[in-house]
């Protein structure tokens, strides 16, 4: 598989951070490498500011969390994509979790609800007002948890690389400006069932994988300088919700 960035590859994508954020918190997160597994130890809490929690779009408020987990440095591409919840972990420390448990539900209050019976799962980004979304394209879970649906411009800003972070299944995750491009792309026409209206990407089946749309697999996968990575793109999926790596570590 031939790279699909000219070499040596540069982050060129400006970041410009959206308003201000409303509160900050104090991170800790200890990561450990041995030969063959990097360990992680972490409270997804951010080394950045956030914006307000609860928010009208997002009734949680942030706490800090104890995460352990560990994922191979040694990991193989296998030959089938796995659906994941969890996508992996910024280098920050904050978990990656692009997915959201909530469909349209026109007989919830807020207009969506846990009830899949509907169909449309709403995407994170594509509603991220309704979902209260900061920033810094995160919120907060029933849990407490701090987590990002896509690229964190402070995080984007911040390493020394375009390296952001790592998938469960042990391989790098990048970030590359207008140089990774998502294979997703919008349906046409209106959607055929409630809540109607156009695909305009504010659920996850308004988008569609066209192979060869982009430079980007179904995973959201490509190779820089002969190795296989996941990119985080501007666009859908934002970051992969499938993985193809042959050892995946369930994160909650």
């Amino acid at each position: 598989m031939r790279s699909p960035w000219p070499a040596p590859l540069a982050l060129t994508a400006a970041i410009v951070f959206l308003g201000i954020l409303a509160s900050t918190t104090s991170a800790r997160v200890e990561m450990e490498t041995s030969e063959d597994k990097r360990c992680v130890q972490t409270d997804s809490l951010p080394d950045h500011a956030t914006g307000t929690f609860p928010n009208s779009g997002n009734p949680n408020r942030i706490k800090a969390q104890s995460i352990s987990f560990c994922v191979t440095t040694k990991p193989e591409r296998g030959t089938r994509a796995q659906p994941v919840r969890v996508t992996g972990i910024a280098e920050n420390g904050v978990i990656i979790r692009p997915g959201t448990a909530d469909y349209y539900d026109a007989s919830s209050p807020r207009g969506h609800s846990r009830d899949r019976s509907s169909g449309w799962n709403l995407d994170g980004m594509g509603a991220r007002a309704l979902l209260g979304l900061d920033d810094q394209n995160a919120h907060v879970g029933p849990r407490g948890t701090y987590h990002y649906h896509g690229v964190a411009p402070a995080l984007a800003s911040a390493s020394e690389d375009t390296r952001i972070g790592w998938a469960a299944d042990g391989f790098e995750i990048h970030y590359l400006g207008d140089q990774g491009r998502s294979s997703y792309l919008l349906l046409p026409g209106a959607r055929e069932t409630a809540p109607g209206g156009a695909h305009d990407g504010t659920y996850n089946e308004d988008w569609a994988y066209i192979a060869g749309a982009g430079n980007l697999d179904d995973c959201n996968g490509g190779i820089i300088d002969g190795r296989y990575v996941y990119v985080a793109t501007d666009t859908y999926p934002f970051f992969p919700r499938c993985l193809y790596g042959t050892d995946i570590t369930r994160i909650r």
